[in-house]
């Protein structure tokens, strides 16, 4: 028999838990489906390596199989792309399969409510060892963390895959990502051209605890030192640690206000009014690099509101807001992904562990370089989210 899982973590509201969870596989999306819609789905999913993980083709779960997926954000066109590859990849093996019905494989997507909150991720993958799903596939926001919840997955047979971000753990099936190293250096190589191989240059990364964030800084940084001498890293940003630079303003600003007048909090000076700082304290800065969605666009809008347009500036993710920043030249170049496929694929690995099927260790998801003079193409058309 089963040992009940036990949850490690402060149970959080049940109600934000539930908010953050969407159930899949009812239905086959590619019956709604356009004929550029499919187009553009399959070409999301041939790009996928090695290319089994492109089809469902001989994955016979059990009718009313569950898997969960956990990713590391409920609410942006990025993890929305890799929650619709899952669901496809559901529907299509129930489709494959015949299932109707309560026998149709079930799939959960869940994520923190709140962008890469630990805990409540943590707290989610408790919920969902509790329900003991076939699989797990998990997007870890800390490298680190979650040791206990997967030491208890192992001790009950529920098989681990990670994706978009991994994890240090040593009983995962699979890896599902982007090659985030050869990405890197790809971004590396194009922002060193765009500088002239020379100058200051600031680097802004997601977060210091995540796979994928160090992977994006340390390739980056290791690349530009090697092929681009001349070019300077004045300083790295990571984003869950600019409340220390927020401290520093508060500190300067308040040393300069006289008798009766406010002291400024850290807390309430803004994400943007920080990047603001950093850049005036850098006059001779002349590239920058963001490392996801997020702090590419929170350094966009930082440009744009300062006018600041002689910056060479390159980022991560294909979402509309980026195009409309690579038109309007905000913004010079950047490196997409394929989340769709990312999500397919995961369901795909989730499903062969499951079956006690082989896994390559890591699946590749595929990139593009997309800049202002092929964003229109038709290739990269269908990897933008």
């Amino acid at each position: 028999m089963k040992k009940r899982l036990k949850s490690v973590i402060g149970i959080l509201c049940l109600s934000l838990a539930i908010s953050a969870c969407a159930s899949g596989g009812q239905n086959n999306l590619s019956n709604n489906k356009s004929k550029d819609e499919k187009s553009s789905i399959q070409y999301k999913l041939d790009v996928l390596r090695p290319n089994a993980y492109s089809s469902v083709k001989g994955l016979s779960l059990e009718p009313g199989s569950y898997i969960s997926i956990i990713g590391r954000h409920s609410d942006d066109s990025y993890w929305k792309e890799v929650e619709n590859g899952a669901k496809q990849a559901v529907a299509d093996m129930n489709a494959m399969l015949g299932y109707k019905g309560a026998d149709k494989i079930k799939l959960t997507y869940c994520a923190p409510s709140t962008r890469d909150d630990i805990n409540e991720q943590v707290n989610i993958l408790d919920q969902e060892l509790d329900r003991y799903p076939s699989a797990i596939a998990i997007a870890t926001i800390d490298a680190t963390a979650c040791k206990i919840q997967f030491d208890l997955a192992s001790e009950n047979g529920i098989p681990i895959v990670t994706f978009d971000s991994g994890n240090d753990y040593h009983h995962i099936a699979a890896h599902v990502s982007t090659d985030n190293l050869k990405a890197t250096q790809t971004a590396a190589g194009k922002l060193g051209k765009l500088m002239e191989e020379s100058g200051e240059l600031a680097i802004f990364v997601q977060d210091s605890v995540s796979t994928t964030a160090l992977t994006r800084l340390n390739g980056f940084v290791e690349t530009i030192e090697t092929d681009f001498p001349n070019i300077s890293v004045v300083n790295i940003y990571h984003m869950d640690q600019l409340e220390t630079v927020a401290q520093t303003i508060a500190e300067e600003q308040n040393a300069l206000l006289t008798e009766g007048q406010t002291p400024i909090e850290p807390q309430n000076i803004s994400q943007e009014d920080v990047v603001k700082y950093i850049l005036e304290k850098h006059p001779e800065l002349k590239g920058i690099y963001a490392t996801n969605l997020d702090t590419t666009q929170l350094v966009a809008k930082v440009l744009k509101d300062t006018q600041k347009k002689d910056l060479k500036f390159v980022g991560f993710d294909g979402g509309e807001e980026q195009l409309k920043l690579l038109e309007d030249g905000t913004l010079d170049g950047l490196i997409t992904q394929n989340p769709y496929g990312m999500g397919y694929a995961t369901v795909v690995a989730a499903a062969r562990v499951a079956l006690g099927l082989g896994n390559e260790s890591f699946v590749n998801t595929g990139y593009s370089w997309v800049a202002k003079k092929n964003m229109t193409s038709d290739k990269i058309k269908h990897l933008l989210y």
